[in-house]
C-alpha cells in the first residue's frame, strides 16, 4: 500500500535533517582546509565530510521512516517498501566548500511513487533555507518566494555550471561564448541546488547546466517550479543529465531553444 504521509510531514523531517547536516559541515570544516590544496588530504577531508553528512541524514531519516528508500550522492541506495524515496546531496558545491566560499548547500527531496513532493535546500553559510511541497508554493525561511517576471532574453541574467572533464568543459565554454552576446550576463555559482533556488527567489532570470544527477536536481527543481519557474531538459523532456533548464515563462522557452540550437546537451 502506498504511504499517505502528508508532504508537510516529510518536509519537516527534511528540514531537520538538513539543519543537522548543515551544522556538521559548517562547524566541522577545518580552518586550514584550503591551505593544503596541493596535498591529497583536502579532497580526502571533503570526502569524509560528504560521507559523514550523508550518514547523518540517512540515519536520521531511517530512524523516523525505516521503510523508505534512499538515493544519495555518496552511495546511499535502497529501494524501500513505502513508495517514498529520499534523494540526498549532502554537500552540493564541494569545490566552494574546499575553498571556503559560502555557496554550498545540503539538498534533500522526498519522492513518492516517482514524483517529488517535498524539497529542502539549506545553505548554512548564507543563512538561508529554501523549501517547498508540491502544490504549496516555495519559501525562503517563512517568506514566500516567486520567480522574476519574464525579461527579454537580452536582459536576462543566467547562471550555469561546468563539468570537471576537460573535453566537456571545452564544449561548455563554446556554448557560453555563443550565449553571452544574447544575454545580459552569465554567472557561475558552483552549486546547482542554490542556482535553482536563486531562480525561485528572483535573483536569476534563468539557469542551465549539463551533467546533473537526480540528487543535484530533485529539491531545487521542485522549489523553482513551486515559485512559478518552468523547468525541463531538451524540448519536451524533463531536466536530467543531458540538460537542465530553469527560468520563468517567457525566458525559459527562448533560452531552451538556443541551448538546443547550440547543442548544449552533448559533449
Amino acid at each position: 500500500m502506498t504511504d499517505e504521509t502528508p508532504p508537510a510531514e516529510l518536509l519537516a523531517l527534511a528540514l531537520e535533517a538538513a539543519r543537522r547536516a548543515g551544522a556538521l559541515l559548517r562547524d566541522g570544516r577545518p580552518e586550514d582546509l584550503a591551505v593544503a590544496a596541493t596535498k591529497s588530504s583536502p579532497i580526502d577531508v571533503v570526502t569524509e565530510m560528504d560521507i559523514a553528512a550523508e550518514k547523518l541524514i540517512t540515519g536520521f531519516l531511517a530512524e523516523h521512516r525505516p521503510e523508505d528508500g534512499f538515493l544519495g550522492e555518496e552511495g546511499a541506495g535502497s529501494a524501500g517498501t513505502s513508495g517514498v524515496r529520499w534523494i540526498i546531496d549532502p554537500l552540493d558545491g564541494t569545490v566552494n566548500y574546499l575553498y571556503g566560499l559560502p555557496t554550498w548547500a545540503v539538498s534533500i527531496a522526498a519522492e513518492r511513487d516517482g514524483e517529488t513532493v517535498a524539497g529542502v535546500v539549506a545553505a548554512p553559510m548564507r543563512g538561508e533555507t529554501f523549501r517547498a511541497v508540491r502544490g504549496g508554493g516555495a519559501f525562503l525561511g517563512d517568506r514566500r518566494i516567486t520567480a522574476r517576471p519574464a525579461a527579454p532574453l537580452e536582459r536576462a541574467l543566467v547562471s550555469t555550471g561546468f563539468n570537471y572533464v576537460t573535453s566537456v568543459r571545452g564544449h561548455q565554454a563554446d556554448i557560453v561564448q555563443r550565449l553571452i552576446p544574447r544575454l545580459r550576463d552569465i554567472r557561475r555559482g558552483g552549486s546547482a541546488a542554490i542556482d535553482l533556488c536563486d531562480v525561485a527567489a528572483g535573483r536569476l532570470d534563468g539557469y542551465y547546466e549539463r551533467g546533473l544527477h537526480p540528487w543535484d536536481l530533485a529539491a531545487g527543481d521542485l522549489i523553482a517550479r513551486e515559485a512559478g519557474a518552468l523547468t525541463g531538459g531538451r524540448p519536451g523532456g524533463p531536466p536530467g543529465y543531458e540538460l537542465a533548464v530553469a527560468a520563468p515563462p517567457g525566458v525559459f522557452e527562448p533560452l531552451q531553444a538556443l541551448l538546443e540550437e547550440y547543442g548544449a546537451w552533448h559533449d
